[in-house]
């Protein structure tokens, strides 16, 4: 079974992506912020993370770039989730080390095909 860190500031975000990462067979744990949730990769590197990019303490980007910098921290495959559809900051993204991304809301179904996409499915 495959491990999904879901990182978002919204309760209501990380409610909704467990529902239907559990539902993928997928074991889930929850972090609201990028501190959090690099100290939980620190303890025990996912498979995968769905990123939120915009949050309080520290934000996806800075998340991102220490994630990759950790021993092991190249191997989560990274799809962020954002409300920005601008091409310079998914851009960024990407460059950062993001594999793929999504855009809120998402569904069952963007999701599946974007963790497809990546190999974590």
């Amino acid at each position: 079974m495959k491990h999904c860190l879901v990182v978002d500031d919204s309760s209501v975000i990380r409610k909704v992506a467990r529902r239907i990462l559990e539902g993928l067979d997928m074991k889930i744990s929850e972090a609201e912020n990028g501190q959090t949730a690099l100290t939980l990769c620190q303890q025990a590197m996912p498979d995968g993370i769905l990123l939120d990019w915009n949050m309080p303490v520290m934000d996806g980007y800075e998340f991102l770039n220490k994630l990759r910098s950790l021993p092991g921290g190249d191997a989560p495959k990274v799809v962020f989730c954002t409300t920005e559809n601008d091409v310079s900051h998914i851009a960024r993204a990407m460059r950062a080390g993001a594999d793929e991304y999504v855009m809120k809301p998402f569904d069952r179904e963007i999701i599946t095909s974007k963790f497809a996409e990546v190999g974590l499915l």
